[in-house]
């Protein structure tokens, strides 16, 4: 089935998957500076250590619950208003931030990080915007391509954290003083964004599948379990990397180094990762980031040295990208156009929320579940077991289905 809301145009495709990729290099930027300082700045307003990353767990928080009336908005206003909206969201989100940290306020900061999520929100979004308008067989390309220009966020994000932390009086304020004009500057390349409304429905249009009924669908519920554990494990993960590399004794440089590092993991496959799924197809690409998850997890409880880190943030970043980007590429052949808006809600609304309760976990166990950093690393990594078996075990029983019936 294709997904477009138009005939087929590929000059329309190509611009529209050009601006994406703008954007998720301009705006999404602000993501790899947030997740960076977001936890030291929480662990220096935060009343206890144990509540360093509820900060970034307020963004995935708020990234949930507007995922669903921000897709329902897109389905009936456009990408293009949608996404102006989750720009307005990041900016108001990194002012509030900014004021909490001259006011040294918990609370007020949390409030940001909530707003935060809006852009967040947004953003998952990028990728499902891409397919609109492309071919069943561009559309892997498309997802993958627009996903591919985190790469410049990588280099770009930390690199502005470097320049920003340390720029004003208040630590960390003059980052998210740089994240307010990000907003603002990055939210005008959708003006080229040319990705139709879908029509209004006919009083005779077919209704679509409840959302129970979506739920039901085997390819639908596997493809939103992989999204899941490959988001929430990565996220587990870098969350609490900051934390446990200054704990070990590096510097807060280090920890965007290495920050920097996975994020690049995280989308230099991009380039090729629908390449490899229109050749081995898209449930044989999610097993191998599985597998690359559980490396990075194994790297990391085997040392605490700079390169451990790396090198485990690095496996960490690629294993997202497998698994992250073929999930979405089968959810988005799983389901018909009229279904998009409650399928693509419903899956952020899942996904988010299992991002939410692995970035509340993480400052938790990694505070707080030992007497030393180096344990709080080690429960960190040792907690993604049992749901990448979750999520290796779904795969396995879509794959052992009859294809009839997935």
């Amino acid at each position: 089935m294709t997904q477009a809301t138009a005939p087929y145009d590929p000059a329309r495709a190509r611009r529209n998957v050009t601006v994406l990729v703008l954007a998720q290099a301009l705006l999404g930027s602000q993501m790899a500076m947030i997740f960076t300082v977001g936890g030291l700045a929480g662990q220096s307003l935060a009343p206890n250590a144990c509540f360093a990353t509820l900060p970034i767990s307020m963004i995935v928080l708020g990234s949930m619950l507007t995922a669903t009336p921000l897709s329902s908005f897109m389905q009936k206003a456009g990408r293009r208003a949608g996404f102006f909206a989750g720009g307005a969201g990041g900016a108001i989100g990194a002012a509030v931030c900014a004021y909490a940290l001259m006011q040294n306020s918990f609370t007020l900061f949390l409030v940001g990080s909530f707003f935060t999520g809006i852009y967040m929100s947004a953003q998952g979004f990028y990728r499902f915007a891409a397919a609109d308008t492309a071919s069943e067989d561009f559309r892997p390309k498309a997802i993958s391509y627009v996903l591919a220009g985190g790469l410049a966020s990588a280099i770009l994000g930390p690199q502005l954290v470097k320049l920003t932390s340390t720029s004003m009086v208040v630590p960390f304020l003059g980052t998210y003083a740089a994240v307010i004009a990000i907003n603002v500057i990055g939210s005008f390349l959708f003006v080229f964004l040319d990705i139709p409304k879908p029509a209004a429905p006919a009083a005779d249009a077919p209704q679509g599948r409840s959302r129970l009924e979506l739920l039901r669908t085997p390819t639908i519920a596997v493809a939103i379990i992989c999204a899941l554990v490959s988001y929430a494990l990565m996220n587990l993960v870098m969350t609490s990397t900051p934390l446990a590399v200054v704990g070990c004794g590096f510097e807060t440089d280090d920890a965007a180094n290495v920050v920097s590092a996975h994020v690049l993991a995280m989308f230099v496959p991009s380039f090729f990762t629908g390449h490899l799924i229109a050749k081995f197809g898209v449930e044989k690409i999610i097993a191998t980031g599985l597998v690359i998850l559980a490396g990075a997890g194994a790297v990391a409880l085997s040392g605490v040295d700079i390169e451990h880190f790396f090198i485990a943030l690095v496996l960490l970043g690629v294993g997202w990208n497998f698994g992250f980007i073929g999930a979405t590429a089968m959810l988005a052949g799983a389901h018909e156009p009229h279904e998009r808006g409650k399928v693509q809600g419903m899956n952020d609304l899942i996904v988010f929320g299992g991002v939410t309760l692995a970035s509340l976990a993480s400052g938790g166990l990694m505070n707080c579940s030992g007497g030393s950093v180096e344990q709080g690393w080690a429960s960190v990594n040792l907690a993604m077991i049992p749901f990448l078996m979750l999520a290796g075990g779904a795969l396995i029983w879509l794959t052992l289905r009859p294809k009839e019936a997935v």
